[in-house]
């Protein structure tokens, strides 16, 4: 399987659950892996001062927005093991951004990640966000027969 054969079930089920958290919003779940984040968002009339000009590309970029209020999401998809450069890439997007929510996925497991995570006890590697609210990253297995995530692997837990 080619990663880039993880982007539209991925795009789906972001959909799909944007759809179920977000009632009223309209909900945008779209394949931004080819294009930069900045000309992402002014598809759709918004702008990120700290995403212009940066190369920052998301492979599923979802958006919920009612009014003025615009959510961005962010799934990064691997087809290999996590590792902690995959996440340090989630990391960085999730820094310069601060999107609502940010999931890392593999096809292929948490990798390396796990034993960081879980057996050192380093949930604190999935921080970001600014001021009194702290996000947390979340890195979790694709179930590929089921177009799902694997929610008995996700980090933190939904």
């Amino acid at each position: 399987m080619l990663e880039n054969e993880l982007y539209e079930p991925m795009r789906g089920w972001l959909e799909q659950y944007l759809n179920d958290k977000y009632k009223g919003y309209d909900i945008i779940a779209v394949d931004t892996s080819q294009e930069r984040l900045d000309r992402a968002l002014s598809r759709y009339g918004i702008v990120y001062e700290a995403a212009n000009g940066v190369d920052i590309q998301i492979d599923v970029l979802g958006i919920a927005r009612k009014n003025a209020d615009i959510k961005l999401f962010f799934i990064e998809a691997k087809k290999t093991r996590l590792t902690l450069r995959d996440l340090g890439q989630l990391w960085a997007y999730c820094k310069l951004i601060d999107p609502e929510e940010a999931f890392l996925l593999s096809s292929a497991g948490l990798g390396s990640l796990s034993k960081l995570i879980i057996s050192f006890a380093r949930e604190d590697l999935l921080d970001y966000g600014s001021g009194k609210k702290i996000k947390k990253m979340r890195v979790g297995k694709w179930n590929v027969s089921k177009n799902t995530i694997d929610f008995g692997t996700l980090i933190p837990k939904i």
